[in-house]
């Protein structure tokens, strides 16, 4: 595949052959288990057919599709094993990779934006991509003035494909809900549809990104890097080496895994607190390791790249997530209840029994009451699994909860670095930073106690 398929026509037809491939599939294994094959081994062939297919159809369609699986890829930690095996691997290379669009289109793109000289403002620059996105793609290069560069151009043709991908997966959603037990697949697709014109906007974009540099700058934990050039569809920032956050995953070393997971969950609720934005597309193409943390050359930073997609919150994270966490840990049921029937998250005409619903919740935020917690892919799925199986108290209760709008974009960043902390099996102490970060979290009390003493 060599450009971006904008013809909807074009692009409905992959779409549509993904439910189709899927039943193909299994009637292929049906066939096979008629023949006397084991069970366990045609569904394992099954799974990995499956996910060839799903990764080639999203990867070279790149736009909405690759942006869906994406999304996708950081909850595969919810997923049983058999199931995830296959599913990882071909979700982790929609985090890096994509077939990348043709020289002639990248220079006809720049040449646009940049102006016919546009090779005058650079040293070098690389035609061959070093990653490739949802709506773009990112070549190395070095700046007139000797730094080294990363250009990110846009796909051609982007903002339709996206749209046009979305819509047809929602037409797909009850199929494609499986993949992930417990999560409903159509709001995330509307949720994602409601981000396409932002995310095409590179110029939203590079505020976003230079806001995270300059608060960010001289951080010991966390490096963003800076933008050095912005016109519309092409984005020239800093460029930073380092370990892709995938690779972490699969083969980093325990250290290198607290180390990011610690980070990782630093930078989501720190960022908030301190530039007024979250950072809403967390999945780990989007994250390197670096070495020369506060520890010297032998410890790690984390870089953050990727800003395409934010969510704009002035006062940081809301106030009522840290005060319903922090009632919650401490077993006030009634005042938890009645602060999400404030909030929006228990509707008027629903009426449910506060114990039980500080039972729903307590399993869920484990990791927010230990010194010190182990994310683990089996953890993951535990929490999926009761939520998920209808004859689960957990499950009848969660269909009765509601998430209000201002509410969702924060909800599923959450959930997928909660996936990623998951897939790096990382020991995080997210207590700490959730005193440090989130508003409300610690009493008013305990906040003014240090004012009192001085």
């Amino acid at each position: 595949m060599s450009d971006l398929p904008r013809k909807a026509v074009t692009r409905t037809a992959k779409l549509a052959a993904l439910p189709l491939g899927f039943a193909g599939r299994a009637t292929w294994g049906l066939g096979k288990r008629i023949v006397g094959e084991s069970a366990e081994i045609v569904g394992r062939e099954l799974q990995q057919r499956t996910a060839d297919q799903l990764f080639k159809v999203l990867g070279e369609l790149k736009g909405g599709a690759m942006k869906f699986g994406q999304a996708l890829s950081v909850f595969e930690s919810a997923l049983p094993e058999e199931v995830a095996g296959p599913y990882r691997a071909a979700l982790t290379k929609l985090q890096e990779a994509a077939p990348p669009m043709p020289t002639r289109t990248v220079h006809t793109v720049l040449a646009e934006r940049l102006g016919e000289d546009w090779r005058e403002l650079f040293v070098e620059f690389e035609d061959k991509p070093s990653a490739a996105a949802s709506i773009g793609q990112v070549h190395r290069a070095v700046w007139h003035d000797g730094r080294e560069v990363a250009v990110k151009v846009q796909y051609p043709g982007a903002g339709e494909a996206l749209l046009s991908d979305l819509n047809q997966l929602s037409r797909f959603a009850r199929l494609l809900g499986p993949l992930v037990p417990g999560m409903d697949i159509k709001p995330l697709i509307t949720e994602l549809k409601d981000r396409v014109s932002e995310e095409l906007d590179y110029g939203l974009e590079a505020q976003a990104q230079q806001a995270h540099a300059e608060e960010f700058a001289g951080d010991p934990d966390v490096l963003v890097p800076a933008v050095v050039h912005q016109s519309e569809q092409v984005l020239v920032t800093e460029w930073i080496d380092g370990i892709p956050l995938s690779e972490i995953i699969s083969g980093g070393t325990e250290e290198q895994r607290d180390r990011a997971g610690q980070l990782l969950a630093r930078f989501l609720f720190s960022g908030p607190a301190r530039t007024g934005l979250l950072h809403a597309d967390p999945h780990p193409g989007n994250f390197r390791l670096l070495p020369g943390g506060p520890g010297g050359e032998d410890d790690w930073r984390l870089g953050v790249l990727d800003f395409g997609t934010v969510d704009r919150l002035p006062g940081g994270l809301p106030t009522p997530i840290g005060e319903s966490l922090r009632m919650t840990l401490d077993g006030e049921a009634q005042a938890v209840y009645d602060l999400l029937c404030a909030e929006g998250f228990v509707k008027e005409s629903i009426d449910l029994d506060p114990d039980a619903v500080l039972d729903y919740l307590l399993p869920i935020i484990e990791p927010a009451q230990a010194e010190a917690f182990t994310f683990t892919r089996g953890w993951m799925r535990s929490q999926a699994a009761r939520v998920a199986d209808p004859r689960s108290p957990a499950y009848q209760l969660g269909k009765q909860l509601n998430l209000p709008p201002a509410y969702l974009l924060i909800h599923r960043v959450t959930l997928s670095t909660i996936g990623v902390l998951c897939q790096l099996g990382a020991t995080v102490r997210l207590r700490d930073e959730l005193e440090e970060w989130l508003p409300g979290f610690v009493g008013e009390e305990l906040e003014e106690e240090p004012a009192a003493e001085a």
